[in-house]
């Protein structure tokens, strides 16, 4: 059996190196995306004016939400150097607040997330495209100036992504032929 004195030596030496260790690294709690309303949708819109700008409303429970978000992560990345952004806006409710936490912990997007503030999503939906008719996901593509230019209902794969994308960028370069009204 240890000594009395034995065994405070070997408390002291564990708490010395216990001191010495370095900290184990911390996850940094996810934030909840800011509420945004149709208010703060448009200056969502405004914030992003002059570069082209991808949107695209998602929710936890929606299959091909899931599906399809590492891929715009993927996009956001690619496309980033060329001038696009991209914003995620989930759909979901308060009560699956643990699951959005969850959600942008594991995926960790590379683009900033917002949450529709709760209420009446129709309203919503219909003010930012007459064509929305709440399915999910949807992703919104804006030129530079603002203008909806594409919408995209329903989980689509990197091939339809890209040419969006692609035409987007293309139709927003100097010196791209003006759109016909």
């Amino acid at each position: 059996m240890l000594e009395r004195r034995q065994l405070k030596n070997l408390l002291a030496g564990i708490l010395l190196l216990l001191a010495a260790a370095p900290a184990l690294p911390q996850a940094k709690p996810v934030r909840d995306p800011a509420l945004l309303d149709l208010q703060g949708y448009r200056q969502l819109l405004e914030k992003h004016r002059g570069k082209p700008l991808l949107v695209n409303f998602w929710a936890t429970w929606c299959e091909p939400c899931r599906a399809e978000f590492p891929l715009l992560g993927e996009l956001a990345r690619e496309y980033a150097p060329q001038g696009l952004r991209v914003v995620g806006v989930s759909m979901d409710g308060d009560g699956d607040m643990i699951l959005v936490r969850r959600f942008l912990a594991r995926h960790k997007p590379v683009f900033p997330n917002y949450r529709k503030r709760p209420g009446h999503h129709e309203p919503f939906e219909l003010a930012i495209s007459p064509q929305w008719q709440g399915a999910l996901p949807t992703t919104l593509l804006y030129s530079p100036d603002g203008t909806l230019v594409r919408q995209i209902t329903g989980g689509a794969d990197r091939a339809t992504y890209e040419a969006a994308i692609r035409a987007l960028l293309a139709a927003s370069s100097p010196g791209a032929p003006p759109k016909a009204q």
